[in-house]
Parts: structure tokens; sequence; C-alpha cells
């Protein structure tokens, strides 16, 4: 008798853990999605990626079917499914569509262009301050922690070559930096970089011998042990760490307040008013020179900003070109995988825009972060008229967030070093 109950709760543990979760991720137009990212919300450590076909297979033993996984992707709505609806019935796969998102990086871009409306200064002067008095009501001084699942694609020639995903905790301390901007900490949880197997044995080539470990051994000054510090998160792309702290709207909102000449406004249909603050740099003798316009989508009742956008492009000239390095050429190498291998590359020029987006929630009468994005397409031009695309898209959701009792994060928190796993796509 004690026998049978043994097998009977023994093959019910085996039954719990062959549960596999799987699926195809499309879009509207039942088109696949690669390199979407699909991972429960509590444990995201055991999600995924699609594939170029956009199937998926994972599995989480012991995972409740009520359990909620979360599908993502740049430029598409989050959609949030239970996990017993990435269960197969009867041999037929399930199949989820992604819904292309409102705030699309360019949508938002677009929608910015000054109206017929007034735009006096003092009319300007009188907007920027009542929409500078709710964000300063919105935005907590006040520390807090999210929990958030970070990726970064690399593309080349409109196809995606690899996806690397970050889980980590990031602590914002208001203030607590210099200018007033918030100073931001991140400690990497975990980390996959997902290859097809083709794409893993030429990344692997290139790299040959891990240039990024071989670099940071070398590492000897001040300078280059911060910088160890800051990539301690294991990461061969430092986007993870760069985009929470990128779009410092509260900051930057109130240092432009008094430049009203620069600011244009639009309303749209939606009640939402469109602020738009327009900034031109140029330095050393032009060989430096940005556009950078920063986008308040605004409700137009109440003032609350609801979303913030940032268009950015940027041209570099070096005059006399820059040799680079074996280490940067494999660099190079590795974020142009589709292109020949680049023996020789003196850098003469460097243009791109970049597009960011950040999206609000709102908790207890005050705004957090909710998710980010961005999309970046610039290129990178040489001696004889090479030049390399280097295209990355961006995405960070959060899915946890604590307010109360939230601490600085220790430095041995940030340092340490954080387990990472390659993963081929199928």
């Amino acid at each position: 008798m004690k026998r049978t109950i043994l097998l009977f709760f023994l093959t019910l543990s085996i039954a719990a853990q062959a549960v596999m979760y799987q699926g195809r991720v499309v879009d509207q137009n039942n088109r696949p999605i690669g390199y979407a990212t699909v991972y429960p919300e509590m444990v995201p450590e055991l999600g995924t990626a699609t594939n170029s076909d956009g199937h998926f297979a994972f599995d989480a033993p012991g995972l409740p079917g009520e359990s909620r996984i979360i599908v993502s992707f740049i430029g598409y709505e989050k959609l949030t499914l239970r996990a017993k609806e990435l269960v197969a019935q009867d041999s037929v796969l399930p199949v989820f569509v992604l819904k292309e998102q409102p705030i699309a990086l360019e949508e938002t871009v677009v929608a910015a262009k000054a109206s017929k409306q007034k735009n006096k200064r003092k009319q300007m002067a009188a907007l920027l301050h009542a929409v500078y008095v709710k964000l300063e009501e919105d935005f907590p001084d006040e520390n807090a922690q999210y929990q958030v699942v970070s990726d970064v694609r690399m593309l080349a020639e409109n196809s995606t070559w690899g996806m690397e995903q970050m889980i980590a905790n990031i602590v914002v301390l208001p203030e607590k930096a210099r200018e007033g901007r918030d100073s931001v900490q991140f400690q990497g949880r975990f980390c996959k970089r997902f290859f097809s197997a083709e794409k893993r044995a030429q990344a692997d080539s290139i790299l040959a011998g891990n240039t990024l470990e071989r670099m940071e051994k070398q590492s000897k000054t001040p300078a280059n042990m911060m910088r160890k510090a800051a990539n301690a998160v294991d990461s061969g792309v430092v986007v993870h760490q760069a985009l929470f702290a990128l779009g410092n709207m509260r900051y930057d909102f109130e240092q432009a307040m008094s430049d009203t000449k620069h600011w244009t406004v639009s309303n749209e249909s939606t009640g939402e008013t469109v602020l738009t603050h327009t900034q031109k740099v140029s330095k050393y003798l032009g060989c430096f020179q940005m556009t950078m316009q920063r986008h308040y989508i605004v409700d137009s009742d109440t003032y609350a900003v609801r979303r913030f956008s940032e268009h950015a492009e940027v041209k570099v000239t070096i005059p006399f070109g820059i040799k680079l390095n074996d280490d940067q050429l494999q660099m190079l190498n590795l974020v142009n995988m589709n292109e020949n291998r680049i023996e020789k590359f003196r850098l003469k020029k460097l243009r791109g825009n970049i597009d960011y987006n950040t999206i609000y929630q709102r908790r207890n009468g005050h705004v957090y972060t909710q998710e980010k994005n961005m999309l970046t397409n610039a290129y990178i031009l040489g001696s004889k008229k090479m030049e390399i695309p280097l295209v990355i898209k961006a995405t960070q959701r959060v899915t946890g967030l604590q307010t109360e009792g939230v601490k600085p994060l220790s430095a041995s928190q940030i340092t340490k070093r954080v387990k990472r796993e390659i993963v081929e796509i199928y």
C-alpha cells in the first residue's frame, strides 16, 4: 500500500515536471514575430524567446496554471496570458497575437508637430508652469525599487542576429545625484543571450577568447576600474543599465521651462496635448552636432504627463579618423554579423537617430515607470567609403515595484557578476 502511494505521488511529480509551455507569436497580419520574449512574471528567468518563425517552448516545473505569462516585443502591446493557455491541446499549438502599441516611437514624433494654435510666450509659460506643478505633485521624492525584464536586440540587414535579456533590480534615489537628477542603481540578477546555432558559431568565432573578459582583465587604471564596475552585469550590451537612466523627464522639463521660444504645442483629439522642446547642440567646432526633441504627452484637463518620448539626431565627424585596435575591430565585427569580416577600419564619421519612449503607471496617487523602449538606427562611416549599420532595439518592462522601506544598494550588490546563460534558438 505504501509503495502504491509512493508511486502515485512520484507519477504526479513526473507529470508536473513534464509540462511544456509552447506556442507561436504573430502580429495582426499573421506574420511571425521573432525574438519576442515569453516569461512567467514571477520567475522571468525561466522564460525564453521566440525563434525566427515565432515559435517558443519552455518548461517550468511546478508553475501553477493560473500564473501570469508575459509576451513582450518592442512596438507591440504587452500580452498577459495564463500558463495553462500555453499548453497544446490535442497537439494543436496555441497562437498568440500581439497588437501594435499606440505609443509607437515614430508615431509620437509625428504627433508633435506644431499646430496653428496660439503660441505666445506668456501662454506657453503658463502652460509649462501648470505641467511642472503637476509633475511635482505626481513624482514623489521617495526611493523606489523596480524589478525589470530588459531585452536588447541587435539587428543587421533588418534581421535580428541575437538578443540579450537581463533580469534586474533597479533602485531609484530621487535627487541624490548631481544637478537634482535621480540617482539610478542597477543590480543585474540573471542574463540570457539568445542566438541561432549559426549565429552563435559566428559570434564565438569573432569573439575567440572572450574579448570582453580579456579587456576587463587588462584594466588597471582607476578610470577603467570604474568602467569595469559599471559593466559588471556581464553584458556585452550596456543598454540594459543605461535604458532606465535615460529620459530623466522631470529634471529635463525643469531645466527647459524658461526657454519658451523653443517650445511648441499641439492638441490631439484624444484629450492629450503634446508639448515639444527642441534643442540643438554644436561642439568642437561643429565636429559634434545633435538635435534633440523631447515630447511630453500631457492630459489636456489635468496636465498630468502620461508618456514621454525623445528623438535625437547625432552627427560626429573625426577630422583625421581613428584607427581601431584589434579588440575594437572584434566588437565592430560582432555588431556587423551579416557583413564581411572587417580587417582594418579608420573611423571617420558617426551618424544616427535615437528614439526613446517612457510609459508611466499610477499607484497610490503617484506616478512610476511602467515601460521603456528604445530604437537606435546609426551608421559608422570609415575610410574608403565603408559604412556599417548599427541597429539596436530595446525594451524594458517593470514586473515588480516596491515603494516602502527601499534602501540604496550596496557596492557589492552593484558589482557582483551575474550568472549568464547562452541559449540557442532552434
